[in-house]
């Protein structure tokens, strides 16, 4: 530390005598200097121009984290034209100015006012200039230095990496490379060993070592081997001051593995097999006999291993597969087994690395081989037929009961029971064959017809007769062979017509027809006129070779008035043998015609055809024309029904509530029709007499008030309310009343007047049949009634 602080004493001596101030700068003029002088162009012709000056200042060095009590000094700044007398400022701008960095502006003087750290930031560029303090113009133009933070050894090495993860073959030779680590290193590369890193290993000897300067590891030692140590952990430390005492370090863990090589065969756990359980004759082919595993110390690809059968004293007998997932080799069966043959089978088995090292092939077996016995267990088997399937033909004019050929099977048991053979019926639904319990003949139970069905897939069953349980199928497939049993015909409905100009041997129609036979060869039919027909026809028959014939005209005219329709037999013949023929009829209509040909008029039914209707739509129309002609009479027939339920009650005021109002204010509450009030305080008048309420009564008689007052029992609304659920009731079970409900209102509003109503609403009798004698009772004010009414009757009488 001494030395350092001498030297940067020193630096800072030599800066301070060279030119500490403004006055040290030094001219730079851009432009070159010849031997006489300055030049006017340069080496191209180009015109110089002088630049302006500036001044350059060299560096200040600055010692980082800084320690002291005082602002560390930095350096001083003066002006040529500084008298000292105050009149000059200096002014310092740029990184940290005013911050970081102060300056006095009377002396010049630049401190730092913090400690610096040369790893966050490595030199500040700074400008000064002086002014003029009165008029703040400058005085010389504003210069541009910089201050570099000096290093110390202050950080050490940190690794890119903490932990580092490796890995390197087992195996390896000695020397080989594993890895490089790299540690960094904060300090100043370009000042002393600060930042210079020495590598060195302080746990994983004697497995690797590093390189001091570089960091590389490498194997220290050969032939390592993962089966015996897989996994290591390195300590690799870093230390600057290129390795020397007082030097700061750093640390990191390097974790190595050892990557695994094919440097093992595969082996067999012993080397000879028996299988415990023995293999029933009855295993059928492809089903596991066995399961070989063999060990490979390696592991993932470098333990992957193939099987393969080296010898077998049954050969072809079994196969072997590598199961890849498991690395089994699985022996499975590719024939039947037979106990009565063969009851051992032994087998020769080898396993090889499938992917070997060259490397290590020298030294190092890659196989190993095993032998595997297998014992067969004797199982009473089913009969064996001596095929698979059976492929037998028959004409199909052969008759009933024709032996169509045999099957065969045998007991395969050393006891050879005999077989017996039947037909299973669920592949012959219509018993068309069947088959001799004995020998296995298949014969006919009836006739075949080739057109209907040409083959026949059946199923023989063969069983031992000592056990009917043990059965083996077979299936025979029967082939009917054609006859020519079948007369060719049209080979579709064909109806044409004539015009009445036609001309002779015009021809009017093509034919062709079609055969349910299948020769071998092909069809070949022949097209000739009926003989019956052929002396007085009207048509003739020309056959074209290529079984299609045309239909022509034998006359000149025809005249649909006379004849519409002709009918031509066509008589169509096959060249098979026998020889096959049927007759068919074309129907050939006479219509009339304009000079192209054109049809413009035949019958009825020919104009219906041409149309494009036959006969079956025509059918089809008219049945649903009927249908609807139904559906039609049928809800007519619904709304006639309808119709006839009449209400009850016929009325313009047919409403299902029937509301009685009381809004005559002349008769009182007893001025109605709907209910007489009388009858609410003497209820047991209603019993005597019921009547209908959707029926007017032919007469009412009110009855009679012979008494002013009402009683004031009689006026209990308790009577009033039995009344109305009385009638309530009674109404519910009138079988009589209308089908709706029939509201009446009864305002009852008390006994009302003392006189009663006067209102003659209520009487609807006769004056004849009413007493009103009792209206002398009342008083003076109704004498004048009493003597209009009570007198009339003794006038009566008088005049009578």
């Amino acid at each position: 530390w001494t030395l350092t602080i001498l030297l940067l004493l020193v630096a800072w001596a030599y800066l301070c005598s060279h030119g500490n101030g403004l006055r040290s700068l030094r001219r730079i003029t851009a432009g070159r200097q010849g031997g006489t002088g300055l030049t006017g162009q340069d080496a191209n012709g180009v015109p110089l121009k002088r630049s302006k000056r500036g001044w350059m200042w060299n560096q200040f060095f600055l010692l980082e984290e800084y320690t002291g009590l005082d602002h560390q000094y930095v350096g001083k700044l003066h002006s040529d034209g500084d008298r000292s007398d105050g009149s000059i400022r200096y002014v310092l701008s740029g990184d940290g100015a005013g911050t970081l960095f102060v300056i006095d502006e009377n002396s010049g003087d630049i401190h730092a006012t913090k400690r610096l750290d040369r790893e966050e930031k490595a030199y500040y560029t700074l400008r000064a200039k002086a002014v003029n303090r009165i008029t703040n113009t400058s005085l010389e133009g504003e210069s541009e230095f910089i201050i570099k933070i000096h290093d110390i050894n202050d950080n050490e090495p940190k690794f890119t990496k903490d932990p580092y993860f490796a890995h390197v073959p087992e195996m390896s030779p000695l020397g080989t490379v594993v890895m490089q680590v790299t540690a960094t290193d904060a300090d100043d590369p370009t000042y002393g060993n600060s930042a210079k890193v020495v590598y060195s290993i302080l746990l994983g000897q004697p497995y690797f070592s590093v390189e001091p300067n570089t960091g590389v590891i490498r194997t220290a030692l050969p032939n390592m081997d993962r089966e015996t140590k897989e996994n290591y952990v390195v300590v690799i430390q870093a230390k600057d001051m290129a390795g020397q005492m007082g030097g700061l370090s750093g640390t990191t863990t390097v974790s190595i593995t050892l990557s695994d090589v094919n440097d093992n065969p595969p082996r067999f756990p012993k080397s000879e097999f028996t299988h415990t359980r023995a293999l029933p004759e009855s295993t059928e082919p492809g089903w596991t006999v066995a399961v070989l595993r063999a060990t490979d110390a390696d592991i993932g690809r470098n333990a992957e291993m193939s099987y393969r059968i080296t010898s077998s004293d049954s050969p072809t007998m079994f196969d072997i597969s590598t199961n890849r997932s498991t690395q089994e080799g699985v022996v499975t069966l590719r024939k039947p087994l037979d106990f009565e043959k063969k009851r051992t089978h032994t087998l020769r088995i080898q396993v090889e690395n499938s992917n070997p090292d060259a490397g290590f092939l020298h030294y190092v077996a890659t196989t190993d081989e095993a032998t595997v016995k297998l014992i067969v267990e004797d199982v009473d088997e089913p009969p064996a037929f001596d095929r698979l399937s059976y492929v037998m033909e028959v004409k199909e004019d052969a008759d009933a009961g024709t032996i169509i050929g045999s099957v065969s099977a045998a007991d395969p048991d050393s006891s050879r029971s005999p077989v017996r053979y039947s037909i299973d019926r669920r592949t012959d639904m219509d018993r068309v064959f069947n088959v001799h319990p004995g020998n296995g003949s298949v014969f006919m139970l009836r006739t075949l017809d080739r057109e209907e069905n040409p083959w026949h897939n059946i199923s023989v069953i063969a069983t031992e007769f000592n056990n009917p349980r043990l059965m083996s199928r077979a299936p025979v497939y029967i082939r009917i062979l054609d006859v020519n049993d079948n007369a060719p015909t049209f080979a579709t409905y064909y109806e044409t017509f004539v015009c009445e100009n036609a001309k002779a041997n015009q021809r009017i129609q093509t034919v062709s027809a079609t055969d349910a036979d299948e020769p071998v060869g092909g069809h070949r039919f022949f097209f000739s006129l009926a003989h019956e027909a052929s002396g007085k026809a009207n048509f003739t028959i020309r056959d074209n070779k290529d079984n299609t014939a045309g239909i022509l005209t034998r006359r000149n005219s025809y005249n649909r008035l006379q004849k519409s329709t002709y009918l031509v037999p066509v008589v169509i013949s096959d060249g098979d043998f026998p020889m096959q023929s049927s007759t068919n009829t074309l129907t050939v209509r006479v219509c009339t015609c304009d000079r192209e040909g054109n049809m413009q008029l035949c019958n009825q039914e020919a104009l219906v055809l041409t149309a494009g209707l036959s006969t079956g739509a025509l059918m089809a129309i008219i049945i649903c024309v009927i249908i609807l002609l139904m559906i039609v009479v049928l809800f007519a027939a619904l709304r006639r029904q309808q119709r006839k339920k009449e209400p009850l009650i016929i009325s313009k005021e047919d409403v299902r509530d029937n509301v009685v109002s009381y809004n005559d204010e002349g008769g009182g509450e007893e001025d109605t029709q709907a209910f007489d009030i009388g009858t609410l305080r003497n209820p047991e008048a209603t019993e005597e007499s019921k009547q209908r309420r959707d029926i007017k009564p032919e007469t009412l008689h009110p009855p009679v008030r012979r008494t002013m007052f009402l009683p004031p029992a009689h006026r209990d609304n308790a009577d009033v309310r039995d009344f109305i659920n009385q009638r309530l009731q009674d109404n519910d079970q009138d079988p009589t009343a209308p089908p709706y409900d029939s509201l009446a209102t009864y305002a009852y509003e008390g006994s009302g007047s003392v006189a009663e109503s006067l209102s003659s609403l209520g009487s609807i009798t006769t004056e004849g049949e009413q007493d009103y004698n009792y209206l002398s009772e009342w008083g003076p004010r109704f004498k004048k009634l009493s003597d209009m009414y009570g007198g009339e009757d003794s006038d009566s009488c008088r005049d009578s």
